[in-house]
């Protein structure tokens, strides 16, 4: 039985259209506002939502998503909050939820119970940025007998053997990382990004969405004619952070940032 992250990608390719995966700091700057915004991206058009665990010594996150854990974590924020959070607006929504969260969060709190919660909360996937596939085999086997796709990241800098140990572990779709360094909002995209994602193609039929980088419209656009999908983060976030006094401003300008990405991708 597929997932419903593959699901959903199926669902997309039959009408011919990308995946918009916009990526959120939970609890920046405060829960309640987590939990409003979330269904409001799917209002705009959202395919796939990816709630981030503030963590407090992030390896692949550039200074906006930095800032925004910091924020969160500052406001007290914690993971048992956010699956609390998650659970309440899975009812409220019907596209997958992914939690973007840093190993030692999920070691910490026990490989089974962290995705025991998850699956409670109705989480759908788990991006786990730290973990190599050379050492996920205890996590994948428990992501895998609870129902959840392990989503593995994939750079530039990556190898051909490193490319199929992902494809073969791989569920839902692949990550892949547009750049070789953290997360931010960029102009311009690399120019290696398309034969980068033709070696992947070469190794999986998964869909393959891109992230980090994407600053506009245009870039989204750009990115969704060579992938199946485009992640948005840091230009998110900024939208929050530009607004943190006025939380409606906030939203409303998130709001009407999902929706310029999802005309520009449905005209690819």
């Amino acid at each position: 039985m597929s997932s419903k992250i593959e699901q959903k990608f199926s669902e997309l390719k039959s009408l011919g259209k990308k995946a918009l995966i916009p990526y959120i700091s939970c609890g920046d700057p405060a829960p309640e506002f987590t939990e409003k915004l979330v269904p409001e991206l799917e209002k705009a058009g959202a395919d796939l939502i990816e709630l981030g665990i503030p963590y407090s010594d992030p390896v692949a996150d550039g200074p906006t998503i930095q800032k925004a854990s910091q924020r969160a974590l500052a406001g007290g924020i914690t993971i048992e909050k956010i699956f609390g959070l998650a659970a309440r607006v899975r009812p409220r929504v019907k596209c997958p939820l992914l939690l973007m969260v840093y190993y030692n969060s999920v070691y910490r709190c026990g490989l089974e119970r962290f995705v025991s919660r998850a699956v409670e909360a109705g989480i759908d996937g788990l991006i786990v940025p730290d973990l190599p596939p050379e050492e996920a085999a205890m996590l994948k086997e428990v992501t895998d007998s609870s129902g959840v796709d392990l989503i593995f990241l994939a750079a530039p800098t990556s190898t051909e053997q490193r490319l199929q140990k992902i494809a073969r572990l791989a569920r839902g779709f692949i990550y892949c990382v547009s750049v070789t360094g953290v997360t931010g909002s960029r102009k311009e995209i690399g120019e290696g990004l398309e034969g980068f994602l033709r070696r992947i193609r070469a190794e999986t039929d998964l869909p393959l969405a891109v992230g980090f980088g994407i600053s506009s419209p245009d870039t989204a656009a750009r990115i969704a004619s060579m992938a199946d999908g485009a992640i948005v983060g840091s230009s998110v976030i900024e939208r929050i952070e530009n607004n943190l006094n006025d939380e409606n401003k906030a939203r409303d300008e998130v709001y009407k940032y999902i929706r310029s990405l999802r005309e520009a991708l449905d005209k690819v």
